[in-house]
């Protein structure tokens, strides 16, 4: 099973999407490597290097856990992913050579824009856990 983790990342009521190369649009994430210390090191790693923003702060009490499969040539492949949320006061992307764009969306926009129903159920984990604080 190959294992990834993500941030779900904040600034003042809106979430930050990535638009992938295929055109789907998701949430910032990455595999876990050897030089990680942790889930949320993978995750924070992953969130800088794809969009440059590295001023940010993890909020203790969300983990959050997605599963699902997929092709690869002609394997099928398992994966989970480990979410987290973070707050940042940092709006401006410098995008990877990963992703085409990105768009800053209020929680609703965000759930309706995502294109995977692994990542509108993430946000809207997420959404309701900010709500709770």
């Amino acid at each position: 099973m190959e294992t990834s983790c993500g941030i779900v990342l904040v600034n003042l009521g809106t979430v930050l999407l990535l638009q992938y190369p295929q055109g789907h649009w998701d949430l910032p994430k990455g595999h876990v490597e050897e030089i990680d210390e942790s889930k949320q090191h993978t995750a924070s790693r992953e969130l800088i290097e794809e969009t440059g923003i590295d001023k940010f702060r993890i909020l203790e009490g969300f983990e959050y856990r997605t599963d699902y499969s997929f092709r690869r040539k002609k394997s099928k492949i398992f994966k989970e992913v480990w979410w987290f949320i973070a707050e940042t006061e940092v709006l401006d992307v410098k995008l990877s050579e990963e992703h085409r764009n990105h768009i800053w969306l209020e929680w609703d926009h965000a759930i309706e824009h995502a294109t995977h129903n692994e990542t509108k159920g993430v946000l809207k984990a997420a959404k309701q856990f900010m709500n709770s604080r």
